[in-house]
């Protein structure tokens, strides 16, 4: 990403993305942690607000990059670029997460065959953070050089196809197996971030300042708004089927960051389900998010170098924070008090912290 004052904001703002990311990861399995700061899959969580705001960023990058290669070197290389890179990523995203499935002998594998094995070794591990920012790329490859209208109308068709296949099958099947992240056919919702956040690089890039940070508002709160709407179908009773004297608050589900009261469907935000209303709030938060950095970051004296060091070194902090957690964690209890979970999270922090400085104090880069 560029390094001018002008995309500053960018660099702070997906620093802030990898630092959440540490602190859910980590604490989420103590039982001290407030709830919010888990994941639950029926309810969109802080924790769950952390994945759309990467794939914002990497929807940003992604439609800056495909410009100024396109730009230098014409559409063929940068859409060649493109697939080379997000089959790169797709390929350290099994390596990291590994496939499904163990065979102890020739016998059973044998047995369950060239298709059967394939099938089973991608049902559920592999489809993560760095795999659906691969497929979804790639998903979009498409459009990434589209005019606004026609990255809008794919957003919507995406999520759409994605809701016609949930109620026919796969949402009973991706939280039954249970699946992560939305499971094989994830992609289709994790689209919506990522064409927000190409969206979000047009505004900056073709007005600037003000005008931006403001339409990155009003869209964040649209999208917001229009995930919590839909989040509201899963309704037992219909708005228009109350009985009399009942509130019109009783037609609306709990708002984010509060656990259901009801069962939940098609339409609760999940980041397991990976479903539209979560993708479509999840969006609007990040944008949201995105604008409150980039107001911070113009007043240089607020902004936080460490932030820079994280923002820079995303990817490496990704790849590193599951194996410093891995040397922690077995010291850190489940049932340990908030102060101990708390102070076992800055040891991991300040291990994973040592590494990075060390990149960067080096320019060294880790990219695909």
């Amino acid at each position: 990403m560029r390094s001018n004052s002008r995309l500053a904001y960018l660099d702070q703002y997906r620093g802030y993305t990898v630092l959440g990311m540490f602190f859910v990861n980590f604490v989420g399995g103590c039982l001290a942690v407030p709830a919010v700061f888990k994941h639950h899959n029926t309810y969109c969580s802080y924790a769950d607000t952390i994945m759309p705001q990467f794939l914002l960023a990497v929807g940003f990058a992604y439609r800056l990059t495909w410009r100024e290669r396109c730009d230098k070197d014409g559409a063929r290389t940068a859409y060649l670029r493109a697939v080379r890179r997000n089959l790169g990523l797709i390929l350290l995203g099994v390596v990291v997460y590994h496939l499904d499935g163990k065979f102890g002998n020739w016998a059973s594998l044998r047995d369950l065959g060239a298709w059967g094995a394939l099938r089973q070794a991608f049902q559920r591990n592999p489809f993560q953070t760095l795999v659906h920012i691969g497929l979804t790329s790639l998903w979009v490859l498409p459009v990434i050089g589209a005019r606004p209208a026609a990255r809008v109308a794919f957003l919507f068709a995406s999520a759409a196809l994605f809701v016609v296949l949930s109620h026919a099958f796969y949402y009973d099947w991706v939280m039954s197996r249970p699946g992560i992240d939305g499971g094989p056919l994830g992609f289709l919702t994790w689209t919506v971030p990522l064409l927000v956040g190409s969206l979000a690089c047009d505004a900056a890039t073709d007005r600037g300042g003000a005008a931006a940070v403001g339409r990155w508002l009003l869209g964040g709160a649209l999208l917001m708004l229009l995930g919590y709407g839909l989040s509201c179908l899963n309704r037992v009773t219909p708005p228009n089927e109350l009985p009399p004297g009942a509130s019109w608050s009783e037609a609306l589900a709990e708002p984010p960051f509060v656990p259901p009261s009801r069962p939940v469907n098609v339409w609760t935000m999940s980041q397991r389900a990976g479903s539209v209303s979560y993708l479509l709030f999840g969006a609007g938060f990040a944008l949201a998010v995105l604008a409150l950095f980039a107001v911070l970051s113009a007043m240089t004296w607020l902004r936080i170098g460490y932030l820079d060091v994280l923002g820079r070194h995303a990817l490496a902090g990704y790849v590193l924070h599951d194996l410093v957690g891995e040397a922690v964690k077995p010291y850190t209890p489940k049932d340990a008090p908030l102060w101990y979970a708390l102070s076992a999270f800055a040891v991991y922090l300040a291990i994973l912290s040592l590494f990075l400085r060390h990149l960067d104090k080096h320019k060294l880069y880790l990219r695909l």
